[in-house]
């Protein structure tokens, strides 16, 4: 064989590879983010609330994130392809248990189950990159890797519609069946094995179990916050221990030989600065995607296909801009484009904190563009400075810690904006509620269905056409000025994080001391 060939062959390679990777990732994103748009769909096919299903939706997002820093450290230690080639079959199959929910009792547990093999998934696949390919094909595939993320997110709404009114819901889980299969043969056949040939392999049993605890108590109470109320005692014990476990990681970390996080990557101001925007940016699109397809389809009356299509504009964003960050990465390093991603993100969510019930759809479609343009912009420089950019002694560690990040930002986006949904718009629609004249009973159970759901529709029932028209229009309208408000409160947030990523990223940053590859 030619060297000309030979090296053709290797391209072809790699490009399989590469694309075995990011599909596995796609799966993840795919799933964190498709269910939302199914939620009035199984609300009335389950004979489920708005919280039990909100569960359903972040029990994923929960067990992942509880253990996706050690399973980074179980990449470095076992291999980074095992590890990912372990987490699609069993994220594959734990989707056959979601598949065949008959209860939303057992959908939560089939998408908790789920996360273990996300967890898996996730920093492996970032980890793989810089250990395959090298500048300037490396920044190339952080690029990939990022379009495919967020293209999950972004279009998960749009297939989960197709699938939901087409085929059911089950076949969100389905799905996941032929496509891991399939990738997993790919990734076999064409990665390579990485791992980190200096790394010990004694494992920090209990600092993985503090940090898993850590995270699980925050994301725990983080989703049944929204529902029961912060006071509670549970969600502010859980909070408490949150804090504790931390403080107790932390302690554990400085002191053990073979610690699960070296804490020195944290002294990388660089690394801090992309994992602070990281976790800002899937807050602020996590909350917004969960928020706006119940809008969609329970204030204006889309339906889920449609409500899906109708999030496109953040994908279309997101994909002519992805390259444009690359660029401006490449000739100014990453601090400048992840500053200007940020600026614009907050643009468009001011944008959209401008929406009513009965706003035009243009105004709906500009935002989410423009918050797709913010979104495209900061991805792939936050990516390559996080995990491309360490020491490769520290690649599946930071890996863990960076998705970790996704995980914690996306269940804080949902439980933070559904919190300060409920909290704008609790004022209009108990008033409505309390003036109809209905029962206590009915009143609890119309505040805490969702609006439009057959739940709510039960709660009304026994309110005379018009009145009961009046009151819904009420309540939606309150929903709808709830959502706008804390559109608004999350751009603020943006803002203050783009003020603290500015201090913390150094100007002329140089990540790592040692050289990324051996």
């Amino acid at each position: 064989m030619t060297d000309a060939a030979a090296a053709a062959a290797t391209t072809g390679r790699r490009g399989l590879s590469l694309a075995a990777i990011c599909t596995a990732a796609g799966l993840v994103w795919l799933a964190f983010a498709d269910l939302g748009v199914a939620i009035p769909t199984m609300a009335s096919e389950l004979h489920a609330d708005l919280g039990a299903l909100q569960w359903a939706n972040n029990a994923f997002s929960l067990v992942t994130g509880a253990l996706v820093i050690a399973a980074g450290k179980f990449g470095d230690i076992f291999g980074r392809r095992r590890m990912l080639g372990l987490g699609i079959v069993l994220f594959s199959a734990f989707s056959i248990v979601a598949a065949l929910a008959p209860n939303v009792g057992l959908l939560i547990t089939g998408r908790a189950l789920m996360g273990i093999g996300a967890a898996l998934i996730l920093p492996a696949t970032l980890a793989l990159i810089p250990a395959e390919f090298s500048a300037p094909a490396e920044l190339t595939a952080f690029g990939v890797w990022q379009a495919v993320a967020w293209g999950g997110q972004a279009v998960g709404p749009a297939i989960g519609g197709v699938l939901t009114s087409g085929l059911g819901w089950p076949w969100l889980f389905w799905i996941n069946v032929p496509l891991g299969a399939a990738t997993y043969f790919v990734l076999r056949a064409t990665t390579p094995e990485s791992r980190d040939e200096q790394a010990s392999r004694r494992i920090d049993w209990l600092g993985s179990a503090t940090i898993g605890l850590a995270i699980f108590a925050l994301l725990f109470a983080l989703t049944d916050g929204p529902a029961v109320g912060w006071g509670d005692p549970l969600v502010v014990g859980l909070l408490v221990a949150f804090v504790v476990l931390v403080l107790a990681w932390y302690a554990i970390e400085r002191r053990v030989a073979d610690p699960l996080v070296k804490l020195e990557l944290f002294k990388l101001r660089a690394y801090d600065g992309a994992l602070t925007a990281n976790l800002v940016m899937n807050l602020a699109f996590g909350g917004l995607s969960y928020l706006l397809v119940l809008w969609l389809q329970n204030v204006r009356g889309y339906g889920a296909v449609e409500a899906g299509l109708l999030m496109l504009p953040s994908t279309l964003g997101i994909f002519l801009f992805i390259p444009q960050g690359s660029r401006l990465e490449s000739r100014r390093g990453g601090r400048m484009p992840v500053l200007l991603g940020l600026l614009v993100l907050a643009a468009g969510l001011a944008v959209l904190g401008f929406l009513s019930a009965d706003s035009t759809l243009w105004l709906l479609a500009a935002g989410l563009l423009v918050i797709g343009v913010g979104l495209g912009v900061l991805s792939t420089p936050i990516s390559d400075t996080a995990v491309g950019g360490v020491p490769f002694d520290l690649a599946g560690a930071a890996a863990g810690v960076f998705k970790m990040s996704s995980m914690v930002g996306g269940a804080l986006g949902v439980a933070v904006l559904s919190a300060l949904t409920r909290g704008f718009s609790a004022g209009a629609s108990e008033d409505a509620l309390k003036g109809a004249g209905l029962s206590a009973a009915d009143i609890e159970t119309a505040r805490n269905a969702l609006v439009g759901s057959a739940s709510f529709k039960d709660a009304i029932a026994s309110l005379p056409a018009g009145l009961g028209k009046s009151v819904t229009t009420a309540v939606e309208i309150g929903f709808s000025d709830g959502i706008a408000d804390a559109l608004l409160v999350t751009a603020g947030i943006v803002v203050v994080a783009l003020i603290i990523v500015q201090l913390l990223w150094p100007g002329r940053e140089a990540l790592g001391t040692t050289a990324k590859k051996p």
